[in-house]
């Protein structure tokens, strides 16, 4: 007895074809069911469904983005080395805020790193290529190329995070003003008056909007920053270390930190620690991000959360449009590129 199986009458993959004769019905007709399209009659879908159905018919996606001009991926480029991906929660948490996005679609992601210059050659040959519908880029700095790359190739791209106040590239980023103004506060009202700030890379926006936060937090409340009390750091936990450092040596009766992250947070709370000084009775710290690493510090530590998972969420809903309209926003002739802003909460813990 002859059963139906996947292979179609040519003993490979069941065709187009043969699910439209088995359908009654032409090629195209097949397709148009296949791809959603609502000009099909119900019992003629009905027809078609069950004709896949009994073939085990397998559409060819590849082919179907081929001719659309699509190729059903979504590149999430991050310009930093690997060892920093791999070692901050935040990268991990927007990861998987877009990879849940991505969940319900066909489109595949692809994570590129780009820290180097050699890995940025690469990156531009491969985009260049037109290899992915749409890009996301993780952590830009004020003079990284590859934005403006982008819109030279016209691929549609969403950053996290603008480069400045005029940026011209769709970005979502999180409110980071407000989150150190809330952080600074926090601490004014709980008696702190010497109050440092250990900050990001000060190439990145959202580094800068975080200083000038503390800095307007302080003047608010009568006490105008005393730069003294300012120290470079990169967001890493050495760069905490570093910086914590030099603001003992150079204000020893500095009462709390502000650091730019969990994880710059927790090198200052080990130099602070080796320098006798308790937390939160002689020094008071508050870090950002509201990582796993806030929570499982010792005290637990005061952070300003930002929502990462949603930033990605919110990232991919906007290349998704992005790539629905065939172009970047930035070629469509946009007065202004959509800039999100999402807000931030100050969660206290012990450290503070």
């Amino acid at each position: 007895m002859a059963t139906h199986g996947t292979r179609g009458r040519s003993g490979g993959r069941p065709t187009l074809e043969e699910v439209a004769a088995r359908a009654g019905v032409g090629r195209g007709t097949v397709s148009r069911v296949i791809n959603g399209s609502p000009r099909v009659s119900d019992a003629t879908r009905a027809a078609v469904e069950a004709a896949v159905a009994e073939l085990g018919y397998v559409p060819n996606t590849a082919a179907r983005a081929l001719a659309a001009n699509r190729t059903d991926a979504i590149a999430l480029v991050v310009p930093e080395p690997e060892t920093r991906f791999f070692a901050e929660p935040y990268f991990s948490d927007m990861l998987r805020g877009v990879g849940a996005e991505l969940s319900d679609t066909e489109m595949q992601l692809l994570l590129i790193f780009a820290g180097s210059d050699k890995e940025r050659r690469r990156l531009a040959q491969y985009l260049a290529a037109h290899r992915v519908d749409g890009v996301l880029l993780v952590s830009v700095h004020a003079d990284d190329p590859l934005p403006d790359m982008l819109a030279q190739l016209e691929i549609p791209a969403v950053i996290s995070g603008p480069r400045s106040a005029a940026e011209t590239l769709t970005s979502v980023d999180s409110d980071n003003y407000g989150g150190a103004r809330s952080a600074v506060e926090h601490l004014v009202s709980h008696g702190r008056r010497r109050i440092a700030h250990i900050t990001g890379r000060l190439d990145v926006y959202g580094a800068q909007r975080r200083v000038d936060g503390y800095r307007d937090a302080l003047r608010d409340a009568g006490h105008p920053a005393d730069e003294r009390l300012i120290e470079a750091g990169d967001f890493t936990e050495e760069g905490g270390v570093r910086a914590m450092r030099a603001l003992l040596e150079r204000c020893p009766d500095l009462d709390a930190v502000f650091a730019a992250s969990d994880v710059t947070a927790a090198g200052a709370r080990q130099v602070l620690r080796e320098a006798g000084r308790r937390i939160p009775d002689d020094v008071a710290l508050v870090g950002y991000d509201d990582s796993a690493i806030a929570r499982h510090m010792d005290p637990p530590l005061t952070s300003v959360r930002q929502p990462i998972v949603e930033m990605g969420r919110k990232m991919i809903d906007l290349l998704l449009t992005e790539i629905a309209d065939r172009r970047p926003a930035v070629s469509r002739g946009l007065a202004q590129p959509t800039q999100v802003v999402l807000a931030t909460e100050l969660v206290t813990r012990a450290s503070s």
